[in-house]
């Protein structure tokens, strides 16, 4: 694989482009569930995320599975059976998720001296 270096400007514009591919109030929560190889329904992601409406979990999982982050298996069955699951791109944006949500869980800690020193100013 090819690491690339990049400058402010192309840095930015991956970002851009990487943010594009997970916008969507829905795509990150419907990746979580899918981590791990964990393969689901789309019953069992109804049931998982109770809040998405039947339409919204419909376009969010076309466009992973547009984009290559999740694989759609469809049974030729009556009724239809339809699996989702990660590819192993989509696999692979695992531990970048685990990283944000350890940078999270650092806000408590590193906020408060912050605010001190704007309190102080």
């Amino acid at each position: 694989m090819v690491k690339h270096t990049y400058t402010p400007v192309t840095a930015a514009v991956g970002v851009e482009n990487v943010l594009r591919l997970l916008e969507g109030r829905w795509k990150l929560v419907i990746l979580f569930h899918l981590f791990g190889g964990q393969v689901r329904r789309y019953s069992d992601l109804e049931k998982l995320i109770p809040t998405i409406s039947q339409k919204m979990l419909a376009q969010q999982l076309r466009q992973l599975e547009g984009d290559g982050i999740v694989l759609r298996h469809v049974y030729p069955q009556v009724p239809p059976k339809v699996e989702y699951r990660l590819s192993a791109w989509g696999q692979a944006l695992c531990p970048a998720l685990d990283a944000l949500l350890t940078w999270a869980e650092q806000r408590e800690h590193l906020s408060a001296p912050a605010q001190d020193a704007a309190d102080v100013g």
